[in-house]
């Protein structure tokens, strides 16, 4: 059972009671659970699959289809916002079921899966727009619960190192997606619809390992959920009553509000430097890379200075990316800059943010609680691409990135102000 086999309840309260600890506390508490384990392998396949797409998805929509920067926009913000109205869904049907958090994640990521073929009979804004609609829909489902599967497998002294490995694990299949859709690109005269099936493929392997080795659940998780009342809607949304919580949510939504998607990034520097079509699928290499190596020292950084710290540290190195595009630099470092810094970004923010999160969310309604932090950020990016790519369309994509840039600034100032004051800044 994950928690059983992976969490000692007499460890963890006595180090946070400061009482005498036994002499396996030290290792117990450096060890990562088996459960955040195989999610991590979940994640690296499902990143495999997903990124795949998402890396030659700019290219194919505004290259190929001939999309403007506002409707690439709108399907941008759909295909990274959308998951935001069901999030809560997907954690609140998990809780409800106290261990249905690997079910509800696995019907997650079979949506998704499911998805990937229908893009290779889409040709127009419309039917590509409901098919990552629904792609997105099945992030919402599985994102909270299985969040709080790493959470209930994990101590709060280990925490945001356990979100960092997993992140890792995560990242490695970013890394390796964008790699392998750019070897089909080279190696298939349908590049695109190859580049579909093959993501297909990989995303029902993924599915299948989550099936297999993610333990179904009980333990501690499950005997927290019965021996309280019933999680409900109202419940989970009461959580906001709780200071730490509140500002931790809305922070996330202020920041994300500010935070240009991905694949406007990497338009912006094809567009600076002026990069050949068929490297463009390889940019993201760059942020998956440094994602990759920063992920476990800034989760094991957050649980030792303060997850608030490194989360807002984070966003301090996207508005140094930000301002490194908006300067007439044309220098062969500057891709290697921004995305090394985007990179940074996600490696501090990510994680750390869910662990912040997890202190103030009690354990029968941690998949709610996580759901409603995860809720507001992704709105607020949703909004943010929209506005973006209609920025862009209008005023040019100098002006659009300025505008954020100044937006993330002050955001960022605000957020200072709003620091949770307990566990999640401590």
């Amino acid at each position: 059972m994950y928690v059983a086999d992976s969490r000692a309840s007499t460890p963890a309260t006595a180090s946070v009671e400061g009482t005498a600890r036994p002499a396996t506390a030290g290792r117990y508490r450096s060890t990562i659970a088996p459960t955040v384990l195989a999610l991590g392998t979940v994640s690296l396949v499902t990143d495999v699959s997903s990124e795949m797409v998402t890396a030659v998805l700019p290219l194919y929509l505004v290259a190929g289809l001939g999309l403007s920067p506002l409707g690439f926009g709108l399907l941008d913000g759909v295909y990274n916002g959308f998951s935001a109205f069901v999030r809560l869904a997907g954690g609140h049907l998990a809780d409800r079921g106290g261990g249905r958090h690997k079910w509800v994640a696995g019907a997650g990521y079979a949506l998704s899966a499911l998805c990937k073929p229908l893009l290779l009979v889409a040709h127009s804004l419309t039917p590509i727009g409901l098919i990552l609609a629904a792609d997105r829909t099945g992030k919402g489902l599985r994102t909270a619960p299985r969040d709080a599967l790493i959470s209930l497998s994990s101590t709060p002294e280990n925490r945001g190192r356990a979100f960092g490995v997993h992140r890792a694990m995560d990242t490695a299949g970013a890394l390796l997606g964008p790699l392998a859709a750019f070897l089909i690109l080279r190696a298939t005269v349908d590049g695109y619809d190859a580049v579909f099936t093959v993501s297909f493929c990989v995303a029902v392997l993924g599915v299948l390992i989550l099936v297999l080795f993610v333990p179904g659940g009980g333990g501690r998780a499950e005997t927290a959920a019965s021996s309280t009342a019933r999680p409900t809607l109202r419940a989970a949304l009461a959580l906001l009553a709780d200071r730490d919580l509140r500002r931790l949510t809305v922070c996330a939504l202020l920041l994300g509000l500010a935070t240009v998607s991905d694949s406007f990034v990497y338009l912006l520097l094809q567009h600076r430097l002026g990069v050949p079509d068929r490297w463009f699928a390889l940019l993201p290499l760059g942020t998956a890379a440094a994602f990759l190596l920063l992920a476990v020292p800034l989760g094991r950084l957050a649980d030792r200075w303060g997850r608030w710290r490194v989360f807002l540290t984070g966003h301090g190195a996207l508005l140094l990316a930000y301002a490194l595009l908006l300067t007439s630099w044309h220098g062969t470092a500057l891709p290697y800059a921004v995305l090394a810094l985007h990179g940074t970004f996600y490696a501090a923010t990510d994680g750390v943010l869910m662990a912040a999160a997890s202190d103030s969310v009690p354990e029968a309604l941690r998949s709610s609680g996580l759901a409603l932090v995860q809720t507001g950020q992704a709105a607020a990016r949703f909004a943010c691409s929209l506005g973006f790519g209609a920025a862009w369309t209008l005023w040019g994509d100098r002006t659009a990135l300025s505008v954020s840039a100044v937006a993330l600034a002050v955001c960022a100032v605000y957020a200072l102000t709003l620091r949770p004051s307990r566990k999640a800044a401590a």
